[in-house]
């Protein structure tokens, strides 16, 4: 076959090198991975079996399998199964393991039983990065994406969707019973007497899952958030951004720093909303970077006066839209945003150049509101059928809305804010979900998950200060630091 590049022979004998060092060379991945674990004190971390039993078996060491799953989570191979497979393969895991082949039990058993250790190895690298002036700071994104369960979505009950079922089966039983009676009244054969047993078995089998289903429903009426999955209790059935839509599976935070995008912290949730997630996420970013002052990006889905509050109470800066939700406006009347607030009268201005003042206050939900109106006003005003169907147009102001005014004046002073947030968040969940391929975490429970989803993360950091600082660089960083 001229003019081809041929391969060798299968059948000529070679000499593979004695050295593993000599098919890895210096920029390979592995160099980091095996010098970021060696750096680490995996006791201090709490990691099990880092000390020897004095009896029995002898154990894999921690580390070991550390690094088997760093490199493997780097490479798109999280399966237990095929981590064993490609450790008996692959040259560089053989290097980086010493040629050791553990069994995917055991590999399994070591993520299962490590889950709390090994978000601790995400948070310390962090910190590296932060001790080598990768993360100083300054602005980062949150926000939150919908993760697939492995729990699927036909084992996962809402009251919504135990009704519909539940008519389902009742339509169906009462379509079989219907055509039982139409059985009954023809001439009887083997044919007709084989249709009526086999409508019976169907009729009994739905009645078997309406027994079940019943007694699922005990169970889902006892759940705090009225909902329960069978295969991961702690799963839970969650909108998408696609209408009608969505999946059962975590909500995953995270705070990306918006200069190099590495992930600054994150976490695991089973709450299908970001609303209650801004102040966790921008303190918990906050005391990784260790700054007082540091400016938070979010989109409008997080936005919650409460959470707003608290965040500037901690010497946060916020920026996120808020969202426009009003009846009046969506029927073609004025919205709450057309009317001025006056703070040195502590009274509203209306469209018509009318003045709202200030009434009473209440509480409600634990917010402290305060009421605005003028039905003298209101009564002889030439705009008041394109402002409210009722005898005067009243304004709610919460005691602490000029904190979400100055949220907004920042946002419309710098409208490109929201175009970074998307630029900078997105790269991330992106990459991490392409690593993932079309599938699911592989693991139950939350707590689980939560170490499954610290192995992304920190594989992902891994790739991007590879990319920042080249592998050499990185390795001799590891060491110095």
């Amino acid at each position: 076959m001229g003019r081809f590049v041929e391969g060798a022979d299968r059948s000529q004998l070679c000499l593979l090198p004695e050295c593993l060092d000599d098919w890895v060379d210096e920029d390979n991945p592995v160099q980091v991975i095996e010098a970021f674990v060696d750096a680490l004190d995996l006791a201090a971390l709490g990691f099990a079996g880092v000390l020897p039993a004095a009896t029995g078996r002898p154990a894999y060491h921690p580390a070991a399998l550390l690094k088997l799953y760093i490199y493997g989570y780097l490479n798109r191979v999280q399966s237990s199964r095929r981590l064993e497979r490609e450790a008996g393969r692959n040259v560089e895991l053989m290097w980086l393991l010493g040629r050791l082949v553990p069994d995917h039990k055991t590999i399994a058993d070591f993520r299962k039983d490590n889950g709390k250790a090994i978000r601790q190895v995400c948070t310390r690298f962090v910190a590296l990065c932060r001790q080598m002036s990768l993360l100083t700071g300054g602005t980062v994104v949150v926000d939150g994406s919908k993760f697939k369960a492995v729990n699927n979505r036909d084992r996962n009950f809402t009251q919504a969707k135990m009704a519909r079922r539940l008519a389902q089966i009742e339509e169906s039983i009462a379509r079989y019973l219907q055509q039982l009676d139409s059985a009954d009244r023809q001439e009887p054969s083997e044919a007709m007497l084989t249709k009526t047993t086999r409508l019976k078995d169907k009729i009994g089998r739905l009645r078997q899952e309406v027994d079940r289903l019943a007694a699922i429903d005990k169970l889902m009426c006892q759940s705090p958030d009225g909902q329960i999955s069978l295969t991961d209790p702690d799963a839970r059935s969650m909108a998408t951004s696609g209408r009608g839509s969505g999946m059962v599976g975590y909500n995953v935070q995270v705070v990306v720093e918006t200069e190099h995008h590495l992930i600054v912290t994150h976490d695991v949730t089973n709450v299908g909303n970001d609303r209650a997630q801004l102040a966790p996420m921008a303190k918990a970013a906050q005391q990784t970077l260790g700054v007082e002052d540091l400016h938070v990006i979010a989109d409008r889905g997080y936005f919650d006066g409460e959470q707003v509050k608290d965040c500037v109470e901690a010497g946060l800066t916020i920026t996120l839209p808020k969202p426009q939700t009003s009846g009046s406006k969506a029927e073609g009347r004025f919205g709450k945003q057309d009317f001025v607030y006056l703070p040195d009268q502590d009274a509203y201005r209306c469209p018509a150049g009318d003045v709202l003042p200030y009434h009473y206050s209440n509480v409600e939900k634990g917010m402290e509101l305060r009421r605005y109106w003028s039905t003298a006003a209101c009564s002889a005003c030439a705009m008041k059928r394109q402002c409210t169907t009722s005898k005067e147009r009243r304004i709610t102001r919460w005691k602490h809305e000029h904190l979400i005014e100055a949220v907004q004046a920042r946002l419309d002073a710098n409208p490109d804010l929201m175009r970074v947030r998307r630029e900078t968040v997105e790269h991330p969940f992106g990459t991490i979900k392409a690593r993932m391929g079309a599938t699911h975490f592989l693991m139950k429970r939350l707590p689980n998950v939560a170490a499954e989803m610290a192995l992304h993360v920190l594989a992902y950091n891994l790739t991007r200060v590879m990319n920042i600082l080249g592998r050499p660089a990185l390795v001799a960083a590891i060491r110095a630091v």
